[in-house]
């Protein structure tokens, strides 16, 4: 149901927190004004304090159902490689309608958790031989039609994918499902453009320097600025450091070093993990002004390694958060373990960076929805008139939060709490684009969806 107009007690609002908001919707779905000290008169009374919802920047949906199915130790170890070995054989056995039961699990998951929209990093484009369906945007329909029928803002991502290694070799049997040109991914985008809307947003993602040589990345780059020129672009980079001595055999710079002179990276770029950058790097990066598309529970479940975040931060780099494989679906742990990985690595807690708020979870969840928001291509991010109406009502009970005023949790305090004590989910009601979609955190389409869920990975795993 789209909300008219509702009030909180107390709103997280660009410049801090203010005290009985009422929130003015458009129609749309947008936010029309924001009134501290307005009237609760014919609004909606909302049951907790309010804060942006997260965008996920980063997610190949299908793999939620192979979560935890890669965790052995083979012959010679298990790596990252390793790893994708048994996601090739995975995903040959997955149909469209297998992707549409996985994806609306997962979205489902992921608003109940406090993300209130998704990018979804889309590789899987034909049939197990390789082959076009019938339809060639079949099993991108497949996540659209997900997304209709769970209410997340979805910006579709369909990957180029060409190469089996910088070298230029054919792709292997298990890639055979990705392969792609820029002509077939305009054109798959052409075919899903009729479906786009407020809440429905395309762009491009280029797999890998890897998958995609120099030339077409040019040619699909060109192609996709010609029919939307603020259209969004993600790229995996940097992943692992046999992907970085590979770029400088063949390309004879680094990854994210090549993008930045060669391929106009600019706000309209994510760059995903970014992991094994220099110093340089990750200055020019931040300069860019493109978003680093960070996942921390999938980077270390596959032993990535960590961001260079304290000279990304310093120089201002834009930063947004992804569940990538799904081994977690949960922004609070995303932002939890991106901190405590720098910490680790640093042996200290803080790092004296510029924030706009003294709270870390507060910086963390506040910049995170900023940086997620414009590397989804979508006015969202923050609770501002002329934004999408994307926010959380938190439950002011639930044990992480609770007390006296809130536990004395007052202001950034809260946000604090919410990212850092790792006590259940806090989350109560899910607002994406004015509408409800997770009330008193329970989705109304769960129940079926899940079933229909695990009948479909019993037949994957049996």
């Amino acid at each position: 149901m789209l909300l008219r107009a509702c009030y909180a007690d107390r709103v997280r609002l660009p410049e801090g927190w203010a005290e009985g908001v009422r929130i003015e919707l458009t129609e749309g779905g947008d936010i029309a004004a924001l009134i501290p000290g307005g009237s609760p008169e014919g609004a909606e009374r909302l049951a907790g304090p309010v804060v942006p919802g997260l965008p996920d920047l980063h997610s190949h949906a299908f793999q939620r159902a192979m979560a935890g199915l890669a965790e052995r130790v083979g012959e010679g170890g298990d790596s990252f490689w390793s790893w994708r070995r048994t996601m090739y054989g995975f995903v040959a056995r997955l149909t469209p309608d297998d992707v549409h039961a996985i994806a609306a699990q997962l979205q489902i998951e992921m608003l109940k958790a406090g993300y209130t929209a998704v990018a979804e990093f889309h590789y899987l484009h034909h049939d197990p031989d390789g082959r076009p369906y019938a339809d060639p945007a079949a099993l991108s329909r497949a996540v659209l039609a997900a997304a209709r029928e769970t209410g997340i803002a979805l910006t579709h991502l369909p990957v180029l994918y060409m190469t089996g290694g910088l070298d230029g070799r054919p792709l292997a049997d298990g890639q055979r499902r990705f392969a792609g040109t820029p002509a077939g991914l305009l054109a798959l985008l052409e075919a899903l453009a009729p479906e786009t809307g407020p809440d429905l947003r395309l762009g491009l993602a280029l797999h890998s320097l890897r998958a995609v040589p120099a030339g077409a990345l040019r040619e699909a780059l060109a192609g996709l600025r010609a029919r939307d020129p603020e259209a969004p672009v993600h790229i995996h980079a940097a992943e692992q450091p046999k992907e970085v001595e590979e770029c400088l055999n063949h390309l004879g710079a680094r990854p994210v070093e090549f993008l930045l002179e060669q391929a106009g990276v600019d706000r309209r770029w994510c760059l995903i993990h970014a992991t094994h950058m220099t110093e340089a790097e990750a200055t020019a990066l931040a300069a860019s002004g493109a978003v680093a598309g960070l996942c921390p529970t999938t980077e270390a479940n596959l032993g990535d390694g960590l961001f260079r975040w304290e000279p990304f931060r310093r120089a201002g780099g834009r930063f947004g958060i992804g569940s990538d494989s799904h081994v977690s679906v949960d922004p609070r742990e995303e932002l939890r373990w991106l901190h405590y990985g720098q910490r680790l690595a640093a042996g200290r807690r803080s790092f004296g960076l510029p924030g706009r708020s003294p709270h870390l979870g507060a910086r963390l969840w506040l910049d995170a929805a900023d940086g997620g928001a414009q590397a989804l291509g979508r006015a969202a991010g923050r609770l501002a008139p002329g934004r999408r109406a994307d926010f959380l009502v938190l439950d002011p009970d639930h044990p992480s939060l609770c007390g006296p005023s809130l536990c004395g949790r007052e202001g950034d305090a809260l946000l604090d709490a919410l990212v850092f004590a790792n006590h259940g989910n806090p989350v109560r009601d899910v607002i994406v684009g004015g509408r409800r979609v997770v009330a008193a955190g329970r989705h109304p389409a769960e129940e079926a969806v899940a079933a229909r869920y695990r009948r479909t990975v019993a037949r994957l795993t049996a």
